[in-house]
Parts: structure tokens; C-alpha cells; sequence
């Protein structure tokens, strides 16, 4: 006698979403093995049956409990929530199934999780988007953060899940950061808990903001791309964008100087170093990762040619390979090393050369107590003081903020005055009256007049050298009697590093790479 195996998706948990396949199938079943939650939905359906449950965790069980009963020649359905083709049940049963079983097996497809959140929100996966689950049960860690990267970089919608369990806290913070990498701060996001059941809680928030909130597994996040847009309380990504160039990068290989050195810079020193370099006659184009840094670089270097934007990696090779680079020169920011690293996995790809500015550290005298990274000087700075003040620039204030989950300290903050990053802390929270939005570096009578007004206790700082105020920071809080904690410098292996001009243009490669 020949059995047959319904693999039936039930959906998210309303028997209104449930496929009529799907009852078909319960009702042609004489036996049905589940999980007991995923019986609510559909029970007025699977009445008189030969019911079989199995508690979580023993999903694989389950599995081999319908292919044996299926193999005894009876019609089993075996029931999963969502779609149970999509990190769910039917990869079990195939895997398995035996090539000399005889039972006939169907699929009924139902509705998954990234869909039912997604249509919660409104339409934010209307064009290419990817899901990630973020358990490492059953997928290494590493692997996690591998796919995420690149999901970052091609900048698709994507949805999470799995987000956050008890034992699983902090890995989904390591994939927003890795968002927050490649994706605008101001990224449209939809948290979404307990979709069509009891409890349902629908949210749009930035990705900044989505950086400082607790979630836990009955939580799916669903993050927009560059051109996702919020539209009363929905948000939705365009089926068609139109206008492929509404981004920061605009400009073509073709229309970049041939041969010339690239500088990727985004500070004052960076852009100095643009200048001597043009000024020996040589092709320059500067790249910064915002328009308030080509800003700043067509000031300092009048009429050089530069590039804007969150590029990602892809763009970075078309670029530097279809204008005919001549040398990768790294200025960027003395704790950019992610950048850092990507610039020098490209110059070996490429065969460019690779010369590393490296901004000397500070030798000040002042106290200065130091720590090994953002985290950790959040800690320390809840535990000296009240009224903490961050000198770090806008890129990890989520990291500061979410340590103060409670929100028992008061944090203030000094930004670069471009709108990209007083908007990221705007919407992480940060009260306007607490922003100091000013193009540094600042004198130790400025840093000290703005502390003391705003009853400063406690400073945390990046070792940005005397190009980027350290010394001035740290002789104020030395003055004002309060803690100064600084963020050491991450420590990389660049094949060439220079600590002044001199020495690093006259290791530049002469005239157009061939």
C-alpha cells in the first residue's frame, strides 16, 4: 500500500492566511504530526485525526516520525508555521527520505515570515531582497557575518531571523554594525513582533535606532535599502528606482583622471596630503565617504576630482580599476580600519601600491586612562560620571547609547557639522540641547568653556593626535579635574606606513600606472 506525505505550511498564525491546499490536505490526512502551538490554528480541521506532537527541538524527530508512517502506507501531514520549505521542516523529511521510498510527497507553499512582517510595514521587499537567519545552531557564526556583509554591500532589503534569543545577545548587534558599515544610518527598518497573533507589535524606525532596541526570537527586523521610503505609518521600496544615480556616487570611471593617485580621506590631514601630492604635478582623485567630506576636500584641494558615498567594495574596484589607479593612498581617520583593510585587500588584487598615512598619536603628558574599545569605555565612563561627553565622533554613538539602556547617564555630543551625522543622532535619541555640531579640532580653552558649561564629569575620546584636538582635550579635562578615557587605536598591519609627507610622496609611484 502507498502512502502519502503532505509537507503543509500553516502560516503565521491566522487560519484566514492559511492556503485552501492546506486544508485539503488535513483533510485527506489520517495522521498529523506537528508542534502543539502550531495545532491553534488549524483545529476545527484536524478533528478525529491521529494527532502527534513532539515538543521544540526535536524537529528532526518529527520528521522521521511522518516518513515512517508514511512508509506504513498511511497520508501524513506534517505541519510547520510560515512556509515549511523556509528554515523550517521540509529540508528534514527530504534529507531523510530514502531513494526507494514509493509515498507520494506534496508541498502546499504558505505564507512565510519575511512576508507577513513585510506586509505589516507596508511594501519594503518590492524589489531585490535577501533573508538571514541569525541563529548559529545549525550555521557558523562567521558564516553569519560573511552573508550579512555582502548583503550590506549590494545594499539589498533584507530580513532577519531568528533575531535574539537569551543566549544568543549580542550577535544581532555585531550584524547592525555591519549594516551600519555599508547602509546610511537613516536606513529605513521595521521591527516586527508576534506577526498575526496575540501581542502583534508593528514599529519603522532608522538603523541607527534599530542599533539601541532588545528584541528576542518571536522578533523578525526587516531592513530597507538606499531608496526605501516611509509613507504615512508604512514604508515601502519602489518596484522600479528609476534613477539609479540618486545616490552620493555619481561620477564615472571615464570622467576620473587616468593614472591618477587615489586618496581616500575624509580628514583635515588627509586632505593636506591631497594638495602636496597634486602639487608635484601628479593626478589626484580624493574619495570621502560623505558630501560634507567632498566638501571639505574640493575646499582644501581646489579643482581636484573626487568621489563621494558609501561606495562598498564592488564600486570601489570598478572605479579604481576603469580609471587606471596608479597607487591607493590610505588618509583615512587613524580608527577607520575596517576601511583600512578593504583598501588594502583591493591594492593587492589590483597590484596597486599601498601607502598608509598614519596620523602620529598624541605624546601628551595628562592623564589619560585607556581602553581597548568602545564598549569598554562605555562601562567605565557610566561608572565615573553622570553628564558624559563624547568626543568620538558619530559613527559608534549607538554602541555608547545601547551600554545605557536604562538611560541613567546624560550623554553629550560633539559632531563634524554634516547633516548625515547630526541626523544618526537624532535618531538615536539624542536631545538637540545635548549636540554640539562644530568643525574641530578645538582649543583647550574651547573644549574646556563648552564642558564647564554644560557640567561635564566624565570624557571619552579617540587618540585622534594633534591634528584632531587630542592634546587640547586632554589638557581641559585635566584642568577641570575630570576622568579623561581615551579608545585605543586598533592596530593593523599595513604593509607600508608613513608618518609625514615628505617620506610618503617620495614613495609614490611616478607618472600613469601602464
Amino acid at each position: 500500500m502507498t502512502g502519502k506525505l503532505y509537507l503543509v505550511s500553516v502560516g503565521p498564525g491566522r487560519a484566514e492566511l492559511i492556503p485552501d491546499l492546506a486544508r485539503q490536505a488535513l483533510a485527506a490526512s489520517d495522521v498529523i504530526v506537528s508542534y502543539d502551538l502550531y495545532l491553534t490554528w488549524v483545529q476545527p480541521w484536524i478533528v478525529g485525526k491521529d494527532i502527534r506532537t513532539l515538543p521544540l527541538t526535536q524537529e528532526r524527530e518529527r520528521a522521521q516520525l511522518a516518513l515512517e508512517e508514511a512508509r506504513a502506507g498511511k497520508t501524513v501531514a506534517l505541519l510547520s508555521s510560515g512556509d515549511i520549505g523556509v528554515y523550517a521542516m521540509a529540508t528534514l523529511a527530504y534529507e531523510d527520505m530514502r531513494e526507494d521510498d514509493v509515498f507520494d510527497v506534496q508541498l502546499i507553499p504558505g505564507i512565510t515570515s519575511a512576508n507577513s512582517c513585510a506586509s505589516l510595514l507596508g511594501a519594503p521587499l518590492s524589489h531585490d531582497f535577501a533573508t538571514l537567519s541569525l541563529s548559529d545552531l545549525l550555521c557558523p557564526w562567521e558564516w553569519i557575518e560573511t552573508r550579512a556583509r555582502h548583503i550590506a554591500q549590494a545594499d539589498l532589503a533584507v530580513v532577519f531571523y531568528n533575531v535574539q534569543s537569551r543566549q544568543r545577545q549580542e550577535g544581532v548587534y555585531r550584524i547592525l554594525d555591519i549594516m551600519l558599515e555599508h547602509k546610511k544610518p537613516e536606513t529605513l527598518c521595521g521591527i516586527v513582533r508576534n506577526a498575526y497573533r496575540e501581542d502583534q507589535a508593528v514599529e519603522i524606525v532608522t538603523l541607527a535606532e534599530l542599533r539601541t532596541r532588545r528584541f528576542d526570537m518571536l522578533t523578525s527586523i526587516v531592513i530597507g535599502n538606499r531608496f526605501t521610503r516611509r509613507k504615512r505609518e508604512w514604508m515601502f521600496t519602489p518596484r522600479g528606482y528609476f534613477n539609479w544615480s540618486n545616490t552620493s556616487d555619481t561620477v564615472k570611471a571615464d570622467a576620473l583622471p587616468a593614472g591618477a593617485a587615489w586618496v581616500f580621506s575624509g580628514t583635515s590631514d588627509g586632505n593636506a596630503l591631497s594638495r602636496a601630492i597634486a602639487e608635484t604635478g601628479r593626478p589626484v582623485v580624493v574619495s570621502s565617504a560623505s558630501d560634507y567630506g567632498n566638501e571639505q576636500a574640493r575646499q582644501a584641494v581646489p579643482g581636484v576630482a573626487t568621489v563621494s558615498g558609501r561606495l562598498g567594495v564592488e564600486r570601489r574596484r570598478e572605479l579604481l580599476s576603469g580609471s587606471r589607479a596608479s597607487a591607493i593612498v590610505d588618509a583615512t581617520h587613524p580608527y577607520a580600519s575596517e576601511m583600512s583593510q578593504q583598501l588594502m585587500a583591493l591594492a593587492e588584487e589590483l597590484a596597486l601600491p599601498y601607502l598608509r598615512y598614519e596620523r602620529p598619536a598624541s605624546g601628551s603628558e595628562h592623564p589619560v586612562i585607556h581602553c581597548a574599545d568602545a564598549d569598554a569605555a562605555a562601562r567605565l565612563a557610566m561608572a565615573r560620571g553622570q553628564r558624559i561627553f563624547l568626543a568620538t565622533g558619530s559613527k559608534e554613538l549607538h554602541r555608547f547609547l545601547a551600554a545605557d539602556a536604562e538611560q541613567k547617564q546624560q550623554w553629550f555630543v560633539r559632531l563634524a557639522p554634516d547633516p548625515q551625522h547630526l541626523q544618526r543622532a537624532l535618531d538615536l535619541g539624542l536631545p538637540r540641547a545635548r549636540i554640539c555640531a562644530m568643525q574641530g579640532p578645538f582649543s583647550q580653552a574651547a573644549n574646556e568653556a563648552l564642558w564647564r558649561d554644560w557640567g561635564i564629569d566624565c570624557v571619552i575620546s579617540k587618540d585622534g593626535g594633534e591634528a584632531g584636538g587630542f592634546d587640547a582635550k586632554a589638557a581641559a579635562a585635566a584642568a577641570l579635574g575630570i576622568p579623561f578615557i581615551v579608545i585605543d587605536r586598533p592596530q593593523l598591519d599595513y604593509p607600508q606606513a608613513f608618518g609625514d609627507f615628505a617620506s610618503l610622496l617620495a614613495a609614490l609611484p611616478k607618472g600613469e600606472q601602464a
